[in-house]
């Protein structure tokens, strides 16, 4: 059995002191990042409160209606925040929202299938918000890494495109070196887990008091989960991010 951990408000409040050393550290080798971290302590706090608020409530429902709709709005704004950090490829808004949509659905599809959590609010809105958020930032990382491929390799693309190849074909090599770089700040973090650091999933339940194995076998189902979201949604992203480099007629676009 796991036990609940009931943290008061002023208990979250000391956890303050932590910031102030990020402050105390930002004043002192002038960063000027202190506006920032003021910023982000208030977003964090107001988002996350009414976040738990919304959890909440879809729990008391256990509604998959409601589950949809939560996943729906994370993908959207997952997709917005992408597409912001991707701004150099060209029409990748679809290709972003297609990559989070498939990778969340066939995750937790695969999931629920295989037995592993059963279709309840209470496991697939926090398994479905970390498979929607890493497969985010893996798309935009890969759609980033296939902007400066296609930019750097501007004369050898169109030499390829002049000898016959298809924009497919040019850009095969650019393809996959983005989706190499999508895919591996997840893949060298699920190398060093429980050596370098320690899950947050792990390490939440070890404070919540379950046991050490359990943790250590859930924190390895939710990595595995990841590690397959997150090569979905960089195929996808860059399967069909490239296509806006190039015209109908094969040709690469004037930058």
């Amino acid at each position: 059995m796991i036990a609940a951990v009931h943290l008061s408000l002023g208990e979250v409040v000391a956890a303050l002191a932590l910031v102030a050393v990020a402050a105390a550290v930002s004043i002192w080798r002038r960063a000027d990042l202190e506006r920032d971290l003021g910023i982000a302590v208030v977003r964090s706090f107001v988002q996350l409160t009414a976040v738990g608020y919304v959890i909440q409530a879809i729990f008391d429902s256990d509604s998959l209606w409601l589950v949809a709709a939560l996943l729906a709005v994370m993908v959207a704004f997952g997709s917005l925040t992408a597409r912001g950090r991707a701004r150099a490829v060209p029409g990748a808004t679809w290709p972003i929202v297609i990559a989070l949509s498939v990778a969340g659905l066939v995750t937790l599809g695969l999931v629920i299938a295989l037995g592993i959590f059963p279709a309840r609010a209470r496991y697939l809105v926090p398994v479905g918000g970390m498979v929607i958020g890493n497969a985010m930032t893996a798309a935009a990382v890969a759609l980033n890494r296939l902007a400066d491929e296609i930019s750097s390799g501007v004369l050898r693309i169109e030499a390829t495109l002049a000898l016959g190849a298809t924009a497919r074909e040019a850009a095969r090599g650019a393809v996959t070196r983005s989706l190499r770089s999508g895919m591996i700040t997840l893949i060298d973090s699920t190398k060093t887990t429980g050596v370098v650091f320690f899950p947050g999933t792990m390490v939440g339940m070890l404070l919540a008091g379950a046991r050490p194995l359990d943790a250590v076998r859930l924190q390895l189902i939710l990595l595995w989960s990841l590690l397959g979201s997150v090569a979905l949604s960089s195929v996808i992203a860059t399967s069909l991010g490239y296509r806006g480099f190039f015209t109908a007629a094969h040709q690469l676009r004037e930058r």
